[in-house]
């Protein structure tokens, strides 16, 4: 019987490890591709060399996606972001930290270590999911027309329960669904959202930092003495790699900043005109048109919304 079980629990297993593998050739395959414009555009300058990366980079994740679909296999998001982790940070410890000092090494390490405790914490925590426990939960769909009750605090909708397509599940105070993380981003696991943003967003200006001052100490050698091209090619590849995702993630960061600050999710900003409390219908005298605007019943001003924000750390 335990014989069965393992089996079963094996076989369950290997489609997530196949997965896991198909992630981990994309992510070998995007550095190296990548590796190639430093390659053949030394001469050229660095914003050059940015624009021409981040070309690259999309041709490369339409490539893959081609390829996924034409020969029917799946990757998994979050095991490409574990991987592309991993890929840098031992690019880093075999290669790049020979031109830092000992105390940024350690710190960056740090830095990177938090980052995947934070992804495993983020990716396997309860976003805030919803059981049958409520009444009337069957029909809080994506678009609900449940109103608010002010006076009762345990409804659905003064909960901000909203339903997610992806996870098909009901999530209270969902704000979007991540890929990246294989997770929903809800009331429970928002606050650990930001601050693993804030911690990607170190790490990654970290990378920077120390990969310019390995690349430049390696130009500054003689050639016989340098380091081998494709080694300072992928320094600067891997560089210009975390620039790019630098760039998108601080976007993305200052959203959310915005949103914690007047007290609204990111899918009730998009999705307002479905939600009868973030809905105002207003008419002229005269005019037999109505008109219908956005307002949000949950702004409570700048500093309580902080504090609101800060409470879900709990």
């Amino acid at each position: 019987m335990l014989l069965v079980n393992e089996q079963r629990k094996l076989s369950a297993s290997l489609p997530l490890i196949f997965r896991c593998i198909i992630s981990c050739i994309f992510v070998l395959l995007t550095q190296l591709t990548l590796s190639l414009v430093p390659r053949f555009f030394a001469a050229s300058p660095f914003i050059v060399q940015f624009a021409l990366s981040g070309l690259v980079l999309l041709l490369v994740q339409t490539l893959c996606g081609w390829c996924r679909r034409l020969l029917g296999v799946c990757a998994s998001a979050p095991a490409f972001v574990f991987f592309n982790i991993l890929f840098i940070w031992g690019f880093y410890i075999a290669v790049v930290r020979q031109a830092i000092s000992s105390l940024i090494g350690g710190l960056f390490n740090i830095e990177v270590a938090m980052i995947i405790i934070g992804l495993c914490s983020i990716m396997s925590k309860d976003p805030g999911l919803i059981t049958n426990e409520f009444p009337h939960l069957d029909k809080l769909v994506e678009g609900s027309e449940l109103g608010v009750d002010p006076d009762n605090e345990n409804s659905l909708s003064r909960k901000r329960v909203r339903y997610c397509k992806i996870c098909k599940a009901h999530v209270e105070g969902f704000d979007h669904h991540c890929p990246a993380f294989g997770n929903c981003i809800g009331q429970n696991n928002y606050f650990l959202f930001v601050v693993l943003l804030v911690g990607f967003l170190a790490t990654e200006a970290s990378y920077v930092a120390c990969s310019v001052q390995f690349v430049g100490k390696s130009k500054n050698f003689d050639k016989s003495q340098s380091e081998n091209d494709w080694v300072v090619n992928l320094a600067t590849s891997t560089m210009l790699f975390s620039i790019l995702q630098l760039l998108w993630q601080a976007v993305f960061f200052m959203w959310h900043i915005y949103c914690v600050c007047f007290n609204v999710r990111t899918d009730e900003w998009v999705n307002w005109k479905k939600y009868p409390e973030f809905q105002v219908i207003e008419s002229e005298p005269g005019e037999s048109f109505t008109r219908m605007r956005f307002t949000n019943p949950y702004d409570k001003g700048f500093l309580q919304n902080v504090k609101d924000f800060l409470s879900l750390r709990r």
